[in-house]
């Protein structure tokens, strides 16, 4: 069963029961009360599939209200899936014009569309009118079921994926990550003085300022590139960038004082206090959330981006301020060499899938490359991202002849590349055609093409990746809700957080594992690939990594 919903401005909105192939069961309903309908709904043990025009749109109020969706269907993520499995853009003209008029984006209705249909969707009631958007969304969703129809079986599981992925976004930023003000405030102090006054650098940037413009000589502005370019050739070394790979080869005093500047200053900028004010909610000092807005698909490859707040990149050095709340831990797992893991399963290389049937993939490989785990690592990212840097092309080399079907895996994604072709995760997303500037750019220009090859190389890989990640969260998610052991509060590319009580953490632990097994397992079926969780329970993120001891460590 399917029902279509849209929320109108207060607590009511339409529904319409669809059959399935999502044409109408039954006539539109307008419900006064559709949380309470809807939580009604999902209380019976076989609640329907709620069909969405965007989760990240609909659900918040939903959750604010105290009401949790098991399953949806996503019309926007499933556009874009869509979108791209058959060759086209997801920007105008490219879209269907009912899914323009139900985003609001600016398409005309195609010239062959049917008048009825054309009065039904391109009206001029405006978009906001919840029975207009309703109508559309049904017409939406059921253009969408018809386009699977001869789809294979792995994208349709991509497209539900997805969906999931825009519950548990919601569900994250609902939640939010336990963050204490206080503990933020002390590492900023300590790190860069107490908070300046506003327009005025905090003490110990300044004092980094000064001892950079002392080592040149001369005032320079260590915020700006151009002076500090213009300082380095100055003193004799023409630099290109101030960029901190090229900076740290150079040898000159005022080197070592510029890059802590510029360390402790983008601290500042991206995860100072103007950040604290703006993203930090709750309490000042207990019981405060840091709530960003989590994108999903928000990269090409399926990886999710956020919108503000740099959720993906918070600094090593603030992450104890991530604190879990009096009487609960952070159950940080993070899964081992995923990508590599990954490429195993994919490319049914049983020499590679044996290897990552181990707890350290690169301590198994590291015979095959003279007993060294380092350059087994080199040779795997190497084929993955197309280095060839320092003793890349020897490592690669042994690659190829010890674990051809990994190694052809990759090289050909990388050929269609340089063709100007597309390539497909494991489940069907479709990497985006080049630019057009590339086909003029590629007759003349080698490292175009190039790097184009190393795209879609690693496209294959890192979007599989992503699916994985989706599979695994959706099981987690499932898991943590029914048994009620707490709250999956981020996460990042490979890594996950659940805020669990302290008497729910061993258990905790052990649902992560048991997501990932079953997601390698739906992705993968009978591999001898294992992608095991390092899993730490911590007071705080800054703990996840390092031997915290004041509770356990524990490897899966």
């Amino acid at each position: 069963m399917r029902t279509a919903v849209v929320p109108d401005a207060g607590d009511g909105g339409w529904i319409q029961d669809l059959d399935a192939t999502g044409a109408p069961a039954r006539p539109p309903r307008h419900l006064p009360h559709l949380r309470q309908y809807l939580a009604d709904v999902e209380s019976r043990t076989a609640a329907p599939r709620w069909i969405v025009s965007e989760t990240r749109r609909v659900y918040p109020a939903m959750l604010a209200a105290g009401l949790r969706l098991t399953r949806t269907w996503d019309v926007t993520l499933s556009e874009a899936v869509l979108l791209g499995a058959e060759g086209r853009g997801g920007e105008p003209p490219h879209v269907d014009a009912a899914y323009a008029r139900l985003r609001n984006l600016p398409v005309p209705p195609p010239p062959d569309l049917a008048p009825a249909a054309r009065n039904t969707l391109f009206d001029t009631v405006p978009a906001s009118d919840p029975k207009t958007e309703l109508d559309t969304l049904v017409a939406v969703y059921r253009g969408q079921l018809r386009r699977t129809d001869d789809l294979p079986g792995s994208l349709k599981l991509l497209l539900a994926a997805e969906s999931a992925g825009g519950l548990i976004a919601a569900e994250m930023t609902h939640h939010g990550l336990p963050w204490r003000r206080d503990i933020h405030d002390a590492i900023l102090t300590d790190l860069i003085g107490p908070r300046p006054v506003k327009g005025m650098r905090p003490k110990r940037l300044q004092q980094l300022a000064d001892e950079v413009a002392d080592r040149f000589g001369h005032p320079v502005n260590p915020d700006s590139p151009q002076q500090v370019i213009a300082a380095f050739r100055r003193a004799g070394h023409p630099v290109d960038s101030t960029r901190a790979w090229e900076l740290s080869e150079v040898a000159h005093p005022a080197v070592r004082p510029l890059l802590r500047y510029k360390e402790l200053a983008r601290i500042h900028s991206a995860h100072g206090w103007k950040w604290m004010s703006e993203w930090v909610t709750g309490d000042p000092d207990v019981g405060g959330r840091f709530r960003p807005e989590y994108v999903v698909g928000g990269v090409v490859t399926g990886r999710w981006a956020t919108k503000g707040g740099g959720a993906l990149q918070i600094p090593r050095a603030l992450r104890p301020a991530c604190h879990a709340d009096p009487g609960w831990k952070l159950v940080v797992a993070d899964a081992s060499q995923l990508e590599p893991r990954v490429l195993a399963a994919m490319s049914g290389d049983h020499a590679m899938a044996s290897a990552a049937g181990t707890d350290d993939l690169y301590a198994a490989l590291a015979p095959t490359f003279g007993g060294h785990r380092d350059d087994a690592k080199i040779a795997l990212l190497s084929a993955m991202y197309g280095g060839t840097a320092g003793n890349a092309n020897r490592l690669l080399t042994v690659m190829r002849r010890r674990f051809p079907q990994a190694w052809n895996h990759v090289e050909a994604a990388a050929r269609v590349g340089e063709t100007g072709g597309t390539v497909k995760t494991w489940l069907g997303r479709t990497c985006p055609p080049p630019p057009e500037k590339w086909w003029i750019m590629r007759s003349r220009d080698t490292r175009a093409v190039r790097d184009r090859g190393r795209f879609t190389r690693n496209f294959v890989v890192q979007g599989t990746a992503a699916e994985w990640a989706l599979a695994m969260m959706g099981y987690l998610r499932g898991r943590l809700h029914a048994d009620h052991l707490g709250d999956l509060v981020f996460f990042q590319h490979d890594e996950v957080i659940v805020h669990s009580p302290v008497q729910h953490t061993d258990e905790v632990a052990h649902v992560v594992q048991q997501s990932a097994d079953d997601a390698t397992r739906l992705l993968f079926g009978d591999t001898d690939v294992r992608i095991p969780l390092t899993t730490h329970v911590v007071d705080h993120y800054g703990q996840a990594g390092q031997d915290p001891h004041p509770e356990r460590l524990t490897s899966s």
